[in-house]
């Protein structure tokens, strides 16, 4: 029998959904286990003969969907494993899994209040304590206004388009100008968003020299505006970063401030990566003058481990996001509703439809307190020393540059380059090891650790970590199995 509407049936559906809880129960323990691989590696030959990915005319049965949704689990790669450090997401919350749930099982979308009361609420709860957090309060009032987003590369792309509107609105003479008159600065290590959103803007961008720890160059960053300047340009943002992608760098935000309020610019803080650090007393000195900043870009689904994806733009500007992007449509926003309008948040974002995906944010945070948060960061950034401490001890491991974060980034050097870094074709061959190795894990399935090249650096290893599940023999594991992979080499 054809099962084509939309709608559940107890009779029809209830077993189904039933074997697929189950199934999706024993993979999310399974999947954690230090026992089961990280990834079962498989050409993709291989996994098209196993999987029918073709779309078909007539309807599958439901033991063929379970069938199905069976090796999508086993061959998909395990996030959530403590054996993935691959990059800057990883673990399994289990309250975070239970929002996800909860989330996908509501289908709602947070636009109007009519529709998403409860979420509605859920949201400006948590932006208001955040905007606190990260602004602190100024008279007992909290400042600014905040929004989700989808993904911290969007929520970078927002903060552009607000200076832009920003810097244009405070300038009235300006308003002719062409975007391409409009100069951003950001430091040669920011995340490429930047880069691709200056060109959805349409406005200039310039890079700033990083030092050996991948933190902006201020003396660089005040030569760059004024020679823009210089050349009749307009310098109207600067976007610093709070945990680099690759160094895990903070650049010197104080500084760089000052630099911003001297020349009547925008700053933006990328602090995806580095902005849970906000939530431990003992390290958030990291973050120090992030609170002058006219926009903070923060990635709950990275450091605190919150479920993909979760993501806010922060602003001290409290009616910016209306301002620049409420424009009343009357279909949604009317304004003889039976309820405050203040309430109909979706006017402030650029999307539309959008997911609830503060809930699962939300109830981690009930289910951990701040108190939790600030104890599963601090259990990270431990590990992390751990792991850098080791490199230090052991032969054949060499630190790229020392860090102050969570990233610790190194070379495996193999016994046969060992004493031979003299030798004219050392970095060339040490550019392979990486890639060799990465190979040899993945297909393996015993470890993801990612690796890159960085300005003139051969390729080399980032160890990152957001999973407070892991412990002391997670970190020798990993040195244990790059050894035995590498031994041969």
């Amino acid at each position: 029998m054809s099962d084509w509407q939309s709608i559940l049936c107890a009779e029809r559906h209830k077993e189904f959904l039933e074997k697929l809880v189950a199934v999706l129960f024993d993979y999310a323990f399974e999947s954690l286990s230090r026992d089961n691989p990280v990834s079962r590696w498989r050409e993709p030959s291989y996994l098209e003969g196993i999987i029918d990915f073709k779309l078909q005319e007539q309807p599958r049965s439901q033991d063929r969907l379970l069938e199905v949704a069976a090796k999508i689990l086993k061959y998909s790669v395990k996030t959530g494993h403590p054996y993935f450090m691959n990059q800057l997401f990883s673990g399994l919350d289990p309250y975070g899994l239970a929002g996800q749930w909860l989330t996908d099982s509501l289908n709602s979308s947070v636009y109007t209040y009519e529709v998403a009361p409860v979420l509605t609420l859920m949201e400006k709860t948590v932006i208001r304590k955040l905007l606190n957090m990260f602004y602190k309060e100024e008279n007992g009032t909290i400042i600014g206004d905040g929004l989700f987003c989808p993904g911290g590369s969007f929520g970078n792309g927002i903060a552009i388009n607000l200076a832009r509107f920003w810097f244009r609105k405070k300038s009235e003479n300006m308003k002719n100008i062409p975007s391409s008159n409009l100069v951003l600065f950001t430091s040669e290590d920011a995340h490429y968003s930047v880069s691709k959103w200056a060109n959805v803007c349409d406005v200039e961008i310039v890079l700033i020299k990083t030092d050996a720890y991948g933190r902006m160059n201020v003396n660089d960053l005040r030569v760059k505006i004024l020679s823009e300047e210089e050349k009749g340009n307009y310098s109207f943002a600067v976007s610093a970063t709070a945990g680099t992608t690759v160094l895990g760098a903070f650049d010197p935000l104080i500084e760089i401030s000052n630099i911003c309020q001297e020349f009547g610019m925008w700053l933006h803080v990328d602090a995806a990566w580095g902005g849970g650090l906000i939530f431990s007393k003992r390290h958030s000195a990291l973050l120090r003058g992030i609170q002058r900043a006219d926009s903070i870009l923060f990635n709950p689904h990275k450091l605190l481990a919150v479920p993909q994806q979760c993501s806010l733009l922060l602003t001290k500007h409290e009616s910016i996001l209306k301002d620049a992007h409420s424009k009343q449509a009357p279909y949604l926003f009317q304004k003889d509703k039976f309820y405050p309008a203040d309430l109909d948040v979706g006017d402030k974002y650029l999307q539309c439809g959008r997911r609830p995906d503060v809930l699962k944010f939300w109830f981690m945070w009930q289910a951990k307190g701040t108190s939790g948060f600030e104890k599963h960061v601090d259990h990270l950034m431990k590990l992390s020393a751990l792991f850098k401490e080791e490199i230090e001890r052991r032969d054949g491991f060499e630190l790229v540059t020392d860090s102050c974060y969570i990233n610790v980034c190194f070379w495996f050097i193999p016994p046969s380059l060992r004493n031979r870094s003299l030798f004219c074709d050392y970095k060339k061959r040490l550019n392979e090891v990486a890639p060799k190795l990465k190979e040899k894990m993945t297909k393996r399935g015993s470890l993801m650790i990612n690796y890159q090249p960085l300005h003139e650096n051969p390729n080399f290893f980032r160890f990152v970590v957001q999973n407070s599940g892991l412990d002391e023999r997670d970190i020798f594991y990993v040195f244990d199995e790059l050894e035995n992979l590498g031994e041969s080499m």
